[in-house]
Formats: structure tokens, sequence, C-alpha cells
């Protein structure tokens, strides 16, 4: 495994090693060593092509998450909310696929979100806290303000992400 270190202080992508061979490959995802982070909730996430979830966080009981995909491929891409941060407000976006064998660690304070890129994307990701849905927040996937270029298709949004605030909305009331 080799880190890449982002202009995001804590932001890392990791690129793993994959073992291929006649019979698939192997793939060492995660390693407490190099991440020094305890992940106690992990989650899978499926999505079709065109979908996007995000921007998600969670206020009070905040959550690092290491991000991987199984299957597939997305845009992933991360907002800097620490307000004490050179990065506050700036966006960060990567490709992560079962090809490229990357996996991003978003520290506490980011909001996430993702775009499916291929028909099948198989997400794995690990949380530093639990879910708590009292405490989450969502910026909504378009805001003009950060200015993130997700693809040109036709994009499918749930409900309750079309319901998320602002970026001014979320400065002004966080």
């Amino acid at each position: 495994m080799k880190v890449i270190k982002t202009k995001f202080k804590g932001l890392i992508i990791i690129q793993k090693k994959k073992f291929d061979d006649n019979r698939g490959y192997f793939l060492e995802l995660y390693k407490k060593k190099i991440i020094k982070k305890n992940l106690p909730f992990t989650c899978i996430s499926y999505s079709k092509k065109n979908v996007i979830r995000g921007l998600h966080l969670q206020r009070k009981k905040t959550q690092a998450k290491y991000i991987s995909v199984l299957k597939g491929k997305i845009l992933d891409v991360v907002v800097d909310l620490r307000k004490k941060s050179k990065t506050f407000g700036k966006t960060f976006k990567i490709v992560l696929s079962e090809k490229n064998s990357k996996s991003l660690y978003i520290p506490e304070g980011f909001a996430h979100g993702f775009c499916g890129l291929e028909k099948e994307n198989y997400m794995l990701y690990s949380c530093s806290n639990y879910r708590d849905k009292d405490s989450e927040v969502g910026i909504i996937w378009n805001d003009k303000n950060l200015k993130i270029k997700w693809p040109k298709s036709k994009v499918i949004i749930s409900k309750k992400d079309k319901k998320n605030i602002s970026f001014s909305e979320y400065k002004k009331n966080y």
C-alpha cells in the first residue's frame, strides 16, 4: 500500500497493490497501521449509473470514512467543512474503481458524495463512528458556490438529497 497525500490536511489516497493471476486477484484493502484509525462501522452501498448520493456529513457524531470500490467506478467528491482549515469550502474529486485499486481516507469534518459511473457500482465504506440520523446534514449536490463538475449525463437523485441545503446555508447555520 502506498499513501498519497493531498493538499487537504488528513485527506489521503491509498494506492493498493493488486496481485493478479489467471484465477482472479488478491488485494489488501485496509491496514490499521497505515490509517491509524479505528473504523468500527462498515457498510456496502450499491448504486446504478448516474446515481449521485450526497453531499452527506454528521455534525455531532462526526465520521471519518475509508472509501473503496469493490465493483464498478465512481466519481468521489468531498468538501472540507472544517472552519479553521486552510481548505475550508474547497472540493476534492477522485475516480475510485475496482480497476485502479485506489481508496480514499476522509477525515472528520468533510461532506462526502459520489456518482456511479458504471452500470453497477458497489462501494465499501468504513466509518469511525456509527450512523446518527439526528446528526445528519446534507449540502445540495449541485451547489453553484462549490462548482463541482459532475458527469454531464442525466443524474438520479433521491428525494432526501434533493432537499439538502446550500453551502451558504450551511456556513450560516453551522
